[in-house]
């Protein structure tokens, strides 16, 4: 099996400057998904058609696996195969998709290919109550399929049935080289069709078979924003049912976003406007509070995510409390029952087990030891302006409130660093370290007042 990608429109209709096959389903280009279908058909090879323009779409996506077939000028899908056809193997079947039809399921394609076995065109057609703008499937007296006919170029009686073309399909290669080669283009857009080769392969006595998708919006395309948001909501919804066959708790359905992959164990809550970005873990027992982001992260088992907290690029052990409103960046590794409460920011630090900053503190490149209490408005200073150096808290640390660690500087075992403390120099293990001015009143000292206007 080899695929043919369609994807050299230039999508007029999205108002964007990127490339309408760029435009994200689920965080991911809408050809990626479909790239990712049909590497999942073990495609011998893949040859994406793009267009003027679309040079950008070759940067983003370029791959070993793939081709690439430029469409210049853009004369219609039938002309697009054709750039592809130098890629193709005669002997063997091709399969045509769309790169701005994303939600195209891998059963699907598995059953049309199935269907076209290797010596029949196999065509994936539905059946819908409102078919305007689809090309319409005309059968013969015997209910085989005669030939496919755009709207703008059906008749009255046509535009009334309902079954109409996707436009995906599969055909030997031979064939479709045969067939290309044999087609006009003497219709209302002046194009070359890709379904004007039904017509040929039923006068070439080649058999057509039509096949149904799972679900209609598997054949959906994307023109336009609203249709990209329409079908965002299509892939979150079937998303969300996966999590819930799986027995993961969601507080509302259709209130989640998972922009890559989300594994779970069991018993997980998601609480409602979570999102999932890049791959995330979850291990038993987790709970992710609502309105938070999760990103390219893995939280072990028993963790709780309190609401409106970031976690990025962090590995949590279990029983760990996060939030609310905490922020873990890159580099972030959190122990087992690690307290990081709200308004506290941790970057690029090891966090051991036991270890706690309750309220609003900054952990940055930082190695920090078991049962370490760290005080409110404490940080680590970690930045001189031109370069950044690390900060070494041992186990049983006492960190009081109001204290810059400014690094590279270590706290020893066991020590305690006084509240209002400006540590400049390593802090003995055992000892109490306290760096605070002398404090005294005035008591000549009168409250301003304010002046008469």
């Amino acid at each position: 099996m080899e695929v043919v990608i369609l994807a050299a429109g230039q999508g007029k209709r999205m108002r964007s400057v990127l490339p309408k096959v760029l435009q994200p389903i689920a965080g991911k280009p809408m050809l990626g998904h479909v790239l990712s279908a049909a590497r999942a058909l073990d495609a011998g090879r893949i040859c994406v058609v793009y267009g003027h323009g679309g040079e950008v779409v070759r940067e983003r996506l370029d791959a070993d696996d793939l081709a690439w077939a430029r469409q210049e000028p853009q004369l219609g899908t039938g002309h697009a195969v054709q750039q592809a056809l130098p890629h193709l193997t005669d002997g063997e079947s091709a399969m045509v998709l769309y790169g701005d039809v994303p939600l195209i399921g891998e059963p699907t394609l598995r059953r049309l290919a199935e269907a076209a076995g290797g010596s029949r065109l196999a065509l994936l057609t539905i059946a819908l109550d409102d078919p305007t703008g689809y090309g319409r499937i005309l059968r013969d007296d015997a209910g085989r399929v005669s030939r496919i006919v755009e709207e703008k170029d059906a008749s009255a009686d046509e535009r009334e049935v309902r079954e109409v073309n996707t436009g995906i399909l599969v055909a030997p290669v031979a064939a479709l080289r045969d067939w290309l080669g044999r087609i006009g283009n003497d219709n209302a857009q002046g194009e070359y069709y890709l379904t004007d080769i039904i017509g040929l392969a039923v006068a070439d006595g080649v058999e057509v078979v039509t096949v149904q998708p799972d679900a209609v919006w598997e054949t959906l395309g994307v023109n336009s924003k609203r249709q990209l948001a329409e079908l965002e909501r299509v892939h979150q919804r079937n998303i969300a049912e996966r999590l819930l066959d799986e027995g993961v708790t969601l507080i509302d359905p259709a209130r989640i976003d998972v922009r890559g992959e989300l594994t779970c164990g069991r018993d997980v809550e998601i609480d409602a406007n979570c999102v999932f970005e890049g791959r995330v873990e979850l291990g038993d027992g987790v709970r992710i509070g609502a309105n938070c982001v999760i990103r390219n992260a893995r939280i072990g088992a028993g963790t709780r995510v309190s609401p409106f907290s970031l976690v990025e690029q962090t590995t949590a052990g279990g029983d760990c409390l996060i939030g609310p409103y905490a922020r873990t960046r890159p580099g972030t590794v959190l122990g087992n029952r690690v307290q990081l409460g709200n308004f506290v920011e941790v970057k690029n630090s090891n966090i051991a087990d036991g270890s706690k900053a309750n309220h609003l503190a900054y952990v940055g490149d930082a190695d920090v030891g078991e049962r370490v209490n760290i005080g409110a408005g404490t940080i680590t200073c970690n930045y001189d302006g031109v370069n950044k150096y690390r900060t070494v808290i041992e186990d049983d640390v006492f960190i009081g409130s109001d204290t810059q660690l400014v690094a590279p500087v270590r706290v020893g075992r066991g020590a305690t660093v006084g509240a209002g403390t400006t540590l400049t120099k390593d802090a003995p293990a055992e000892q109490l370290t306290v760096s605070r001015a002398k404090q005294f009143s005035i008591s000549s000292w009168k409250k301003p007042e304010k002046l008469p206007r």
